[in-house]
């Protein structure tokens, strides 16, 4: 690694302090490391810091005639073996994506002919933004190289995905990319630009599984559902650029990376959190909302009387959260029910689609394992036609939806 250069732009955010010890790490293994430092940067860490640990000097300044007759950034982004951004903010990664070259940092990226790293850090709504999944997805497609971040506490006292990660695994990271050069030409093989994200820019409603109507303290109505075919159709829409709002029942899911989740209790919790979540392009309807609640819930633990008969159990309907966002004066331009079906899969769903006012149905029967299992076979139900899909992954059932609301919504 002695013959190895590397070229490591630190951009302003609070991790930029980490960027000293990688430096430290760097020189220990021989590698050469010339610095280049944000207006930002300079903020957190001084150049004179990274000067002593680089032995070189410290460029920032992209109308520094010194700089510019000397080095320039041209020269710059040719001499390295590798370009590291280190840490590299939601900012600067949306510059990158954007092709924005405003600063001496980002006109190198855009310069470079050489493999660049970039190693995210930022606060973890940011890192699961919609506008930074996208930027991402578009970096990679341009043949940038990302660290995934790290998960834990953060110093604004939040927690989740976004620390940048320890200096020795970044390293290892740079070293496994020295070894192994992958330099990237922005048009070999490439198209004249990336294409847009299929729902960039639209609001996507979708509910997830069950709900828990109380019956007293202890117990309470509900189903079998366990909520993956939804979380599956969130992921879906938020990698295909949506922003996504999704409302869960009680379910022991991760929430997908890029999603607005609310979790829920009751029919009618989900009811009110779908209309506050108002208005969406698309709205698609998959928990599986218990039709009855008990008229009233008791208020202690209901007991046995020891005769073998329970007393009777009033029930009432809850209200139809489907059929009620669809005589919203919010009703969203496309409105999908889900039909879960024991028998006459498709007749019941026609029925359904027409009873409750949407544009689509998503029947599919449920007499096996499909609640709580891993695949789903479904029929796509819309005025009089019907198509039918194979079993398949509940995640690929996710992704062949989302890639029909795509184009409804076109």
């Amino acid at each position: 690694m002695t013959d190895k250069r590397i070229l490591l732009i630190v951009s302003g955010g609070i991790a930029a302090y980490k960027s000293l010890e990688l430096v430290r790490l760097l020189r220990k293994e021989g590698i050469s490391v010339r610095a280049v430092m944000t207006q930002s940067a300079q903020e957190f860490v001084t150049p004179l810091s990274l000067g002593v640990l680089t032995e070189d000097h410290v460029y920032g300044n992209m109308f520094d005639l010194k700089e510019e007759r000397e080095i320039g950034h041209i020269q710059l982004s040719r001499e390295a073996d590798l370009i590291v951004i280190c840490p590299a903010t939601a900012n600067i990664l949306a510059k990158m994506a954007g092709g924005i070259a405003d600063d001496l940092a980002t006109t190198i990226l855009l310069a470079t002919d050489k493999p660049v790293l970039a190693v995210p850090a930022m606060n973890v709504r940011m890192w699961e933004h919609v506008a930074t999944r996208r930027n991402i997805a578009q970096l990679e497609h341009d043949g940038i190289h990302i660290m995934e971040p790290d998960s834990g506490a953060m110093a604004c006292g939040e927690w989740g995905e976004g620390r940048l990660p320890e200096p020795a695994a970044i390293m290892e990271g740079i070293k496994r990319l020295l070894a192994n050069p992958n330099p990237v030409d922005p048009l070999a093989g490439q198209p004249d630009f990336a294409a847009p994200a299929p729902l960039g820019g639209k609001h996507i409603l979708i509910t997830a599984g069950p709900t828990h109507e109380p019956i007293d303290p202890v117990r309470y109505i509900a189903n079998r559902s366990s909520g993956k075919q939804g979380f599956a159709i969130a992921r879906a829409a938020a990698e295909a650029g949506a922003r996504v709002t999704l409302i869960a029942g009680p379910v022991n899911l991760e929430t997908p990376r890029g999603v607005t989740r609310i979790d829920v209790q009751t029919a009618r919790d989900m009811l009110a959190a779908t209309q506050s979540a108002l208005p969406a392009d698309a709205a698609i309807m998959v928990a599986a909302v218990a039709d009855w609640r008990t008229a009233s819930e008791a208020g202690q633990k209901i007991k046995k009387d020891g005769s073998g008969t329970p007393e009777p159990l009033p029930l009432t309907e809850n209200p139809d959260i489907l059929a009620t966002l669809a005589k919203s004066d919010k009703r969203p331009q496309l409105l999908i029910g889900f039909a879960a079906e024991t028998e006459n899969i498709v007749d019941h769903a026609k029925a359904k689609l027409a009873r409750k006012g949407c544009d689509m149905i998503v029947a599919n029967d449920v007499s096996g394992d499909v609640m709580g299992g891993s695949h789903n076979r479904v029929h796509l139900v819309s005025g009089d036609a019907a198509e039918s899909w194979d079993n398949l992954p509940k995640d690929e059932v996710a992704n062949r939806l989302v890639e029909h609301i795509a184009a409804r919504l076109q």
